[in-house]
């Protein structure tokens, strides 16, 4: 059973403020697994980094960690906060837009420091995606536990550094604590003061008609996709896949990759 909050509460806190925190839903045993992972992944996505001459040592960070048989695998196959997305996204469909460990280390300066909203385009009312915090250590000021401006998500316009930093709330949680907010909610994660890590795992969930980060379906493949239960395939896009070929285009409905209801 986990720790979380009546559907009325969500709704006013999300509406009203873009976010929420539902707090000590994990136990202690799983967030370590999560956080062993997701360093995992920080060290893998490292490599592809400086391969690649994005930077010289990596920006403590991973992106698309899906598919590694991992504990990040069994949390989105959990479900915990489908009823709450449910609402968010007014009883449609939604899938993984992103999914993104962030090792938090110490005295680090890179983009997510930076405020910004995690949507390109702004739709008065209309929500179009929903981040999520799952908080792998304490959150707290020293740390550089994430900064939100609250209202936000209701206004397209940018804060400027000094507005924002002179009205933004701090998302304070202890391990195993998972956050909810608006993705048009302008945000930044403060800076680590302490001398450990500050481990999360965030996500962000959208509507099916938006494009991902990536193709989770196509990179997973059709017999990874075959174990995973119904929910699970939609929130990984397999409902919502573009066809590439005319043999793709022309199937039964049950057999369409683009399945109907997805907007």
């Amino acid at each position: 059973m986990y720790n979380l909050m009546d559907v009325e509460k969500f709704d006013r806190e999300i509406e009203e403020k873009g976010w929420v925190v539902f707090r000590d839903v994990l136990d202690g045993s799983f967030v370590d697994e999560l956080r062993e992972d997701c360093l995992k992944w920080i060290d893998l996505c490292t490599r592809y980094q400086i391969m690649n001459n994005i930077n010289e040592t990596g920006d403590g960070t991973a992106h698309q960690a899906v598919g590694g048989n991992d504990s990040i695998d069994k949390f989105l196959d959990m479900h915990i906060f489908h009823d709450y997305l449910l609402r968010f996204f007014d009883g449609k469909p939604y899938v993984l837009n992103a999914c993104t460990p962030v090792g938090g280390f110490p005295n680090t300066n890179i983009y997510i420091h930076r405020v910004h909203r995690d949507v390109g385009i702004y739709i008065k009312g209309y929500w179009l995606r929903i981040n999520m915090l799952v908080m792998l250590d304490d959150f707290t000021l020293e740390n550089g536990a994430t900064r939100v401006l609250s209202g936000a998500h209701l206004k397209e316009e940018k804060p400027t550094d000094k507005e924002f930093d002179d009205r933004c709330d701090t998302i304070l949680g202890s391990c195993g604590s998972v956050a909810l907010f608006n993705s048009y909610l302008w945000h930044r994660g403060g800076v680590n003061m302490t001398d450990r890590n500050r481990v999360a795992l965030t996500l962000s969930f959208g509507r099916p008609f938006i494009k991902p980060q990536l193709d989770y379906a196509r990179m997973l493949g059709e017999e990874y996709g075959r174990g995973l239960s119904a929910l699970t395939r939609q929130v990984l896009g397999y409902n919502c896949r573009v066809p590439t070929s005319h043999d793709e285009w022309y199937r039964p409905v049950e057999d369409r990759l683009y399945q109907p209801g997805q907007g």
